[in-house]
């Protein structure tokens, strides 16, 4: 009888274990979710509704940079003094990541969408 007894603790600290894994999960899903699709994330900037959000964007040189699409349409990320190569059309939810260079304040445009513009501030 004290093996099954034990049997059972097992069993019971166990099940203990893997419901605290998935609750553990569970919360990490809500903490990730609560930025929502059209949140933006460090140095990222979304595509939504026609707009680069955030429209400034303040990195240090050598940071990644990440463009989301997150509308229907197709949209480009162009950059106007050309410090990094232009990106293909992207589709909904595809992203386009260029390096920060020398430190500076640039514009870029939706090649698509001329009236689409946002800027980024390279700091050393």
């Amino acid at each position: 009888m004290t093996k099954l007894t034990q049997k059972n603790k097992r069993t019971a600290l166990l099940c203990g274990i893997s419901f605290l894994n998935l609750a553990l999960f569970a919360i990490a899903g809500e903490m990730k979710d609560a930025n929502g699709p059209g949140a933006a994330t460090k140095n990222q900037i979304v595509i939504k509704d026609f707009h680069f959000t955030p429209q400034t964007l303040t990195v240090k040189s050598g940071e990644k940079i990440t463009w989301i699409n997150r509308d229907d349409e197709p949209h480009t990320v162009v950059s106007v003094e050309k410090q990094f190569k232009k990106s293909s059309a992207l589709d909904t939810d595809q992203e386009f990541t260029t390096i920060a260079g020398a430190p500076g304040t640039y514009s870029y445009f939706c090649s698509v969408h001329p009236k689409m513009t946002g800027t980024i501030v390279v700091e050393k």
